[in-house]
């Protein structure tokens, strides 16, 4: 089952082509949020360099979220472009899912993918990685640092991070709190993408084009101030 997955939900553009769990081929770039330019070319190259087309993909797959307002949704238009009109099963996965994912092994550990969602929060969700599978801890949010940090004490062992946000949590976390992370494993990464939306799959998801939406945890900049321009006020 060939499957294509892409992720632009932060600096870092990422598409692959994958037969199940097998990676076939991966294009990434990490040179700023030019995404709307760089995805489709990218995922022509990719297509074209292993002589296929979009009529032999089974299962097109995006991370729907959390991420740039902008780059999420980009994402998502790309899969639901590239699947219209054929009838394929389009499945968005969590980007958070899909970064912890990168660290997943089979030895017993907590993961926690960290994104940088500006305004003094991060995006982040715990899961831990037990015998090759991933467990999820906690929901998706939007939290503070203070908030993550007492997280991350309350858990009692040393995390593994990844995401935009690795950098930024590194230096504010008291030392001994977490791991090192290789740095080719911190960022975001289609095929882990891929082996979400296959977990999703196999789990019975069959979504389609239409039903492929972006999930956001809090509210866009431009709905803010249309909200504080009609008076109104939102905790996010």
């Amino acid at each position: 089952m060939k499957i294509y997955a892409c992720d632009s939900t932060a600096k870092t553009a990422s598409v692959t082509l994958c037969e199940d769990e097998i990676l076939l081929a991966q294009y990434t770039q990490n040179n700023g949020n030019t995404h709307s330019e760089t995805l489709l070319p990218m995922t022509e190259t990719m297509l074209r360099a292993m002589n296929t087309d979009t009529d032999e993909i089974d299962i097109f797959a995006c991370s729907a979220g959390p991420g740039s307002f902008t780059g999420v949704r980009i994402g998502a238009a790309t899969v639901k472009g590239l699947a219209f009109g054929k009838g394929k099963v389009c499945i968005g996965v969590s980007t958070l899912d899909a970064l912890a994912r990168n660290l997943l092994d089979d030895i017993d550990k907590i993961i926690c993918p960290v994104m940088d969602a500006r305004r003094g929060q991060l995006y982040t969700a715990t899961f831990r990685s037990h015998s090759g599978k991933l467990e999820r801890i906690t929901p998706d949010r939007a939290i503070s640092y203070p908030e993550f940090e007492q997280d991350v004490i309350a858990l009692g062992e040393k995390v593994w991070l990844c995401g935009d946000g690795y950098s930024l949590v590194k230096r504010l976390l008291p030392e001994g709190t977490s791991h090192d992370t290789p740095e080719m494993l911190r960022y975001q990464s289609a095929y882990s993408v891929a082996r979400s939306a296959l977990d999703e799959y196999r789990n019975g998801i069959r979504t389609t084009d239409a039903d492929l939406r972006p999930v956001y945890l809090r509210l866009s900049q431009a709905e803010r101030e249309r909200l504080a321009s009609e008076g109104k006020t939102t905790e996010n």
